[in-house]
């Protein structure tokens, strides 16, 4: 697999004859040949970098590179950093699950859920027990009652293959 890079075009490997060329700040010098640009971008120090290059004339801006990928990457990394991240914590029952399993493992979700966790909830089916397949909903409807004051069902119990799941996330 290779890594997609943005190759940018700026300065020599600008091969357009006339370019609309803006200069960072806000002035605009209009379509000018690519030798008054670059002239313009030496005279100021900075970069001529080619933003548009499939419109008619291409739009070139005049602006220090460096400063712009290194705010770029800070504006990245700050949007990386303010993603929430859902953590989902899995608890797994059976069918045949005594009430005291029942109550030790929702202690557990009740945990989780008060630590903002999303809980999934499955029952898994073995064997014979996919002949009565109600019975795993029947385990996670008990099971509902006893997180319903701190969670929200946000999947009702559903039927996927040998698990009966059901979704339950915080209250906010």
């Amino acid at each position: 697999m290779s890594k997609k890079t943005d190759r940018v075009i700026m300065n020599d490997d600008i091969r357009a004859t006339e370019v609309r060329c803006n200069v960072d700040g806000g002035e605009s010098l209009g379509i000018v040949s690519i030798d008054e640009a670059m002239e313009k971008a030496n005279e100021l120090g900075l970069d001529l970098v080619l933003i548009a290059p499939n419109a008619k004339p291409p739009v070139a801006k005049v602006m220090d590179y460096g400063k712009y990928k290194y705010q770029e990457e800070k504006k990245l990394k700050e949007q990386r950093k303010n993603q929430v991240k859902i953590v989902v914590k899995e608890i797994k029952l059976s069918v045949k699950i005594a009430e005291n399993d029942i109550d030790y493992k929702v202690k557990h979700a009740r945990e989780f859920l008060e630590k903002g966790y999303h809980v999934k909830f499955r029952v898994f089916l073995r064997g014979r027990e996919m002949a009565h397949p109600e019975a795993g909903k029947e385990v996670l409807l008990r099971v509902w009652p006893m997180v319903e004051d701190i969670g929200v069902m946000e999947k009702p119990p559903k039927f996927e293959g040998r698990y009966y799941n059901m979704y339950v996330t915080p209250q906010k």
